[in-house]
């Protein structure tokens, strides 16, 4: 599924590499980056390189790879030295769920008692 004529996608031009991010790994099907808005230091983001609005947009071997991915990078900070006690892997499916960017993305990030995280 493309982007409509017109529009934009932040995710897209990332991808593309029409806008600036860190990302520490990429392969063929996902590109992770760092949130810009990170929760805590480590957020990450699994993001396809096909634009997808949803899982419903993506075939099942692209979404099979951003849990893959995701679940390494869960596994990541738990075994890092950075403050984590446990782990968030989240998506949000649809504004109704809080999606704001309409790329579909697997948000992974270490959480600590305290820290102040709530969904809204």
């Amino acid at each position: 599924m493309g982007v409509p004529d017109g529009l934009s996608c932040v995710f897209c031009d990332i991808v593309a590499g029409r806008a600036e991010a860190s990302v520490p790994y990429e392969d063929e099907a996902v590109v992770v980056i760092m949130d810009i808005h990170p929760v805590a230091p480590g957020d990450a983001l699994v993001i396809p390189r096909a634009h997808a609005v949803g899982l419903e947009d993506l075939d099942e071997e692209t979404s099979t790879r951003m849990w893959r991915i995701g679940h390494r990078l869960a596994r990541a900070l738990r075994l890092s030295r950075l403050r984590c006690e446990g782990v968030n892997v989240f998506l949000a499916g649809g504004e109704a769920a809080c999606q704001q960017v309409f790329h579909v993305h697997l948000h992974v990030f270490p959480r600590h008692c305290g820290d102040g995280f709530r969904l809204q």
